[in-house]
């Protein structure tokens, strides 16, 4: 498989020179030293002294070149081959054969919202030409905000992605009220394949890599079939920057004092014409978190490793890269459990009923031992954790032939998740799942005619899923999966008018796996086993929890959308899209305890797939001074999975593994609507100033006759964040002279309003209040000799110490007691954090 790869990267590296784009960059006060020029998804550099740059012509004699510079508007300009120059926002002429001149003026700061994005859509295209609701998250707000996670970084500024949480390591994606295996997660174009459906699932990356983000909100089943029935975030790594062969070093250092965290990451590379590479490591270590309700949380400290490396080749006529990066983290587990009346964490010492048949004594919760308050302050991990270890090998290439161009995508990840959850036995791993998925994708894009763009493809997944031979938790079987997808997309631009759409066909192949297990006779855990038992001969406590089955799933999914730009400033788009997913495995098939979670999940083979139909509207516009963007979106959903709390013939809770919560798969249909709104202002006049306003609101309704006006007892959806407005002012200085170059300071107000539209039915949700989170932050950027850049933040995080749970917090359900002596229940989110980061640059 890896040489495989290798070879394909190597293909068509026997390319002839390419052209050099050259030219100066300039703003209002003359040339701009150390402006960032770079193709988009590739390579880049940054201006002399006199504002000069070169750069090698992009893959296929054609892309965009994203130009920026700290207190200017960023701006996009075409490039293409010379003997058929184009422009859009700036010059681009032949000079001769081998060089394309393009002079660059770039305007003093101002609002913008429309960037040019390459995900859901066959070649770089301006969000204000895509049908499809979309934003991006740029480097400079990835790279000057202080969060948890970069995934919690980048929801804070796109409107409409929210995250579910299960700590501050764990931050799952959601778009418009939709989550889990319905949104893609792309690194680097590769899709991501971490066991998606668990709660404490995260997103396995280097969270100091990624320095660009993009999302669509809405189904994007078109181009990538299932699992982006409710959107995509894209994350894209650092790339090399640079092509005159300079070794070019990037250290970033953090402290957040909530929780103790310490984080260190590294950044070597170095660009040339034709080779590149770059090697990045990282490592991360906090304590648990702490807030004013609860106290310091015990078992939500962490440990996160990364490397990766990277390997680039660039020719006239295309590219390929190869790329290897590997995750390790281990994580504790929390559970909630506390003494009754001075609600101080305890922990336990004895196995659950049923899961060791030979131990005497089992776990009694009022009767757990108290936290020590050294361990609770601790960095030490407790023996209850859970261990994560990532692995993903990737290549992309792109090449044109004069009839278009050809990319290939080839990706092999191997997802390894262990949970130890066993007091008497720390050693023993009871639930691990090792998933290995190799993805590919193969996209030809024909040349332009009559003012139309097509493209087709196909692109899919293997995957394998196993329980490890030494588990004795087994929430879902074993299986091999098949996905497959072909697709047609077109594009029409004349004049102010775009029109963009396809159809795709999709098929899943999904093969489970039988699974009998028995308590072991040594150690008394349950281990797999055959049909016969083995190990003791008392059969009877043998169980099977799993029958093998076969299943297949197709659909065909589509859009068609059109935007239109009302004179130079304003653009009004609408997208109707019919999105398609297959069940994940867990609703499927799963049948057991997942330890992380707390929950012991059921499944249903017998479910259908999904099939959406939404419509999306947006209208926006830009000026000199302010910008904004509204988008609605309708949805309805053919039915759509959800799960709810498991009763037993009383209507009471089941409970089938003490301490832990069952919950069941239900389908049904479903309609979700809502939308988000966006405004940033910045008058000329005001100098550096900035405000900005950000709105998202979704609703989600169960749309049985069955729950018809049942408000919170089954008519809402679960996992539906409540309305939320985030207030921005900042000020932005930009010094022309002097080692100071730039200087920020910021001031958010994070306002969520109370949810009272939540899934009551059998206490699967609870309400949440209303909470208003103030943040600040002060940003300097030093300039010291002419390669070294020197950036200094320091934030605060919740300011005033607010005691708050998000609604899509899941540690808010992590409680044993009916009542408290101080009336709160569950554990709360993270109280006042300062965040300190340091990031040191030889460019």
């Amino acid at each position: 498989m890896r040489l495989g790869l290798l070879l394909l990267f190597l293909m068509g590296t026997a390319g002839v020179r390419g052209q050099v784009v050259a030219g100066t960059v300039r703003g209002s006060e003359g040339s701009l030293e150390g402006a960032t020029v770079q193709w988009l998804k590739g390579k880049g550099t940054v201006t002399n002294g006199k504002g000069g740059f070169r750069l090698a012509v992009s893959p296929g004699n054609s892309g965009v070149l994203v130009v920026s510079h700290a207190g200017y508007r960023k701006k996009e300009v075409v490039v293409r081959a010379a003997g058929a120059a184009g422009q859009a926002g700036g010059e681009a002429t032949e000079a001769d054969t081998e060089t394309i001149r393009v002079d660059i003026v770039l305007e003093k700061g101002a609002a913008q919202l429309d960037e040019i994005v390459v995900t859901g859509v066959s070649r770089a295209t301006s969000i204000r030409e895509s049908p499809l609701a979309m934003r991006t998250v740029s480097t400079k707000d990835i790279e000057q905000s202080s969060a948890a996670n970069v995934i919690d970084a980048i929801a804070a500024h796109a409107p409409g992605l929210v995250v579910v949480k299960t700590g501050p390591n764990v931050s799952k994606p959601f778009i418009n009220g939709l989550g889990y295996n319905r949104v893609l997660t792309l690194y680097d174009g590769i899709r991501v394949e971490t066991q998606q459906w668990g709660d404490e699932h995260g997103v396995p990356m280097d969270d100091y890599v990624i320095e660009r983000a993009e999302v669509i909100k809405g189904p994007a089943s078109l181009l990538y079939g299932s699992d982006a029935i409710a959107g995509v975030l894209q994350l894209f790594p650092a790339l090399p920057s640079g092509q005159d062969g300079t070794l070019r070093i990037r250290v970033l250092s953090e402290y957040q004092s909530n929780n103790g965290l310490v984080g260190n990451g590294l950044m070597v590379s170095r660009g040339a014409e034709h080779w590149s590479w770059a090697l990045r490591g990282s490592e991360r270590i906090a304590k648990s978190y702490t807030n004013p309700v609860d106290g310091r949380v015990y078992n939500t400290g962490f440990r996160t490793s990364n490397a990766s490396a990277y390997l680039g080749y660039a020719s006239r006529n295309g590219y390929s890269r190869l790329n290897a990066t590997w995750y390790d983290n281990r994580q504790a587990i929390p559970d909630g459990s506390r003494d009754s009346l001075t609600r101080r964490f305890t922990y336990p010492v004895y196995e659950s009923a049923g899961e060791n048949v030979l131990q005497p004594r089992v776990d009694n919760i009022k009767d757990r031992p108290l936290v020590p308050e050294k361990v609770l302050n601790g960095y030490a991990l407790s023996a209850l954790t859970q261990r994560i270890q990532d692995f993903r090998l990737y290549s992309d290439n792109r090449y044109s032939f004069g009839i278009g161009d050809l990319g290939l995508s080839l990706g092999y990840e191997e997802n390894r998740r262990r949970e130890f959850n066993h007091p008497t036995a720390p050693e023993q791993v009871g639930e691990e799942l090792l998933l290995r998925t190799v993805s590919y994708g193969l996209r030809y894009n024909a040349p332009s005619f009559a003012n139309i763009d097509l493209s087709a493809g196909v692109n899919g997944m293997y995957q394998t899923n196993r329980n490890g031979a030494a588990a004795t938790a087994f929430p879902i079987p074993g299986y091999r999966l098949f996905d497959l997808g072909s697709y047609l997309y077109g594009k029409w631009k004349k004049g102010s008018w775009t029109l963009a759409g396809g159809l795709r066909y999709d098929r899943r192949h999904v093969r489970g796996e039988e699974l009998y297990a028995q308590p072991d006779a040594v150690t008394g855990f349950y281990r797999q086993t055959g049909p016969a038992g083995r190990g003791t001969a008392d059969t009877g406590s043998m169980i099977h929890p799993f029958a093998p089955f076969a299943l297949g799933f197709d659909g065909v999914s589509g859009s068609i959308g059109a935007t239109v730009r009302l004179g130079d400033n304003v653009s009004l788009k609408a997208n109707i899209a019919r999105g398609y997913r297959a069940p994940n495995i867990t609703e499927m098939a799963s049948n057991g305890l997942d330890p992380g979670a707390h929950i012991y999940y059921i499944g249903n083979l017998g479910f259908s797939p999904e099939f959406s139909l939404q419509e999306d509207a947006g209208l926006s516009g830009e000026w000199e001074d302010w910008a904004f963007a509204v988008n609605v979106f309708n949805n309805h959903i053919d039915n759509y999975i959800y799960q709810d709390q498991a009763v037993d013939a009383a209507g009471n809770p089941l409970v089938i593994v003490p301490g832990n919560r069952t919950f069941q798969f239900q389908q049904t249909d479903a309609q979700l609507y809502g939308g988000d709104a966006e405004i940033r202002l910045h008058p000329i006049a005001w100098g550096g100033f900035r405000v900005e306003e950000g709105f998202s609101c979704v609703y989600g309704f169960n749309r049985s006759n069955r729950f018809r006006k049942a408000g919170s007892l089954g008519e809402y959806l679960p996992f539906i964040p409540p309305p939320r407005l985030l207030t921005a002012v900042e000020y932005d200085r930009t010094v022309s002279r002097g080692v100071l170059r730039n200087w920020r300071v910021r001031a958010e107000a994070d306002h969520s309003w109370r949810q009272d539209r939540y899934l009551g039915l059998f206490q699967t949700e609870t309400p949440t209040a209303g909470y208003t989170l103030v943040n600040l932050a002060a940003h300097a950027e030093f300039k010291a000799g002419k390669r070294h850049r020197l950036q200094l933040q320091m934030q605060v995080n919740n300011l005033f110490d607010v005691a708050y749970q998000s609604h899509l917090s899941r540690l808010q359900y992590f409680e044993y007691y009916t009542a408290s002596p101080n009336g709160r229940l569950g554990i709360y989110d993270m109280g006042r954090n300062v965040c300190l980061k340091v990031i040191w640059q030889l460019r």
